[in-house]
């Protein structure tokens, strides 16, 4: 399924370890190698210049209790969640210019999470786009231990992948949290490795800026908008080489792999993450089958809310309280679309008595709820009468 959004930035991920554009407008957060093995940074060092101890409060306490027990808390949950936060190198063959012969070099260093250990082996879930091209991955613990590693799986729309490794010296396991119950403002804490394993383990603090941002993507770098990605936005740091890492809460449960930042002169702040409720059944297909089995409709589609209201009540003759849904834009040959009479400018407003307001929630219920075989009972508005139809995955 082809999803395009209208009047919307063109974005992409970074493609290639090490190569950052000032025009790159979003990048995924993957660490050249170079800066891993040492190469210099420009770090600049400031003193802290007030003690907590010289903050009062008006009545004679050094620091408020709430701001006590928030640093204990974020403490606690990097205690908590570090242990399963591991580097993973990007391995690839080579030639060498001298010899002639092929050797195998890091490409790129990113991060990951063990979220699970089982029949002697461990798994993790990082970035697509962090093991993409790799011919060898290799993974580090949080004590410097070095674990071969090998894809599972790896899937281009969702930027998620998993491999597996020996577990023989993985100590811990990160939990999953639950990401549609997080509220903005609530504490988000990102761990992973910015700029290469030479600062691995790094955490940086903020909180849920917002939930459900829908980003466009270029997956192959056209120029044009592939994909929309499902994302949770904070403004913890996330810089290259945490792609693929944990953002967690106060409880040290995991609540986002951290994907993605805007990269742009005028933007600060703006860190993304892929929520682990949408991650988990990626993550179990990866693991499993080493591909995501989606039903496919066969269909391109606008979000009804991108299109100006004239247009919605004369081209589409839309009844004034339909506001939300998603417009079919082109019906594939073939498909379960075409097969189940779906036509242009149809306007989809509910999959099985469920709302569906926009692409997300189409795209949430399509792939978390429906499987191959199954019929959807789809809620329809066409030229401006309502009616139902079935499709047939």
């Amino acid at each position: 399924m082809t999803i395009m959004e209208p009047g919307r930035r063109r974005l992409r991920f970074a493609g290639t370890a090490g190569i950052l554009s000032a025009a790159l407008l979003l990048q995924g957060c993957l660490a050249p190698e170079q800066e891993a093995d040492g190469e210099e940074n420009n770090i600049n060092t400031v003193a802290d210049t007030e003690s907590a101890e010289g903050e009062g409060n008006g009545n004679g306490n050094a620091a408020p209790d709430t701001a006590l027990k928030l640093q204990d808390g974020i403490v606690g949950a990097v205690e908590e969640a570090s242990a399963a936060v591991v580097g993973v190198t990007n391995l690839q063959t080579a030639g060498n210019y001298w010899t002639g012969s092929e050797e195998t070099v890091p490409a790129g260093v990113g991060s990951g999470v063990i979220y699970k250990k089982e029949g002697g082996k461990a798994y993790v879930v990082t970035n697509n786009h962090v093991v993409e091209g790799a011919s060898q991955i290799e993974i580090t613990l949080e004590d410097g231990t070095k674990v071969a590693a090998r894809l599972l799986g790896a899937d281009i729309w969702t930027d998620l992948a998993v491999v597996e490794m020996e577990d023989a010296a993985v100590q811990d396991v990160i939990e999953f949290g639950d990401s549609d119950e997080l509220k903005r403002g609530q504490t988000a804490i990102a761990i992973g490795n910015p700029l290469g394993l030479g600062f691995s383990g790094s955490v940086t603090v903020g909180v849920i800026s917002g939930k459900e941002r829908s980003i466009p993507v270029d997956l192959n770098g056209d120029q044009s908008v592939d994909w929309n990605a499902e994302v949770l936005q904070t403004d913890a740091a996330i810089n290259p080489g945490n792609s693929g890492g944990a953002l967690v809460d106060l409880n040290g449960l995991l609540i986002g792999i951290n994907s993605m930042k805007i990269a742009e002169a005028s933007v600060e702040g703006i860190g993304l993450a892929i929520p682990i409720n949408s991650a988990v059944p990626i993550i179990e297909d990866l693991e499993q089958h080493g591909e995501v089995r989606r039903p496919q409709m066969g269909v391109t589609l606008f979000d009804l809310m991108d299109i100006p209201a004239v247009y919605q009540q004369q081209e589409l003759n839309l009844p004034e309280d339909v506001t939300e849904g998603v417009v079919v834009d082109q019906v594939m040959q073939g498909s379960p679309a075409q097969d189940a009479g779906l036509r242009q400018y149809d306007v989809i407003t509910a999959m099985d008595g469920e709302n569906i307001a926009n692409l997300i929630d189409l795209r949430k219920y399509l792939y978390n709820e429906v499987k191959q075989g199954d019929t959807v009972k789809l809620e329809v508005y066409r030229g401006g009468e309502a009616m139902d139809i079935e499709i047939n995955f």
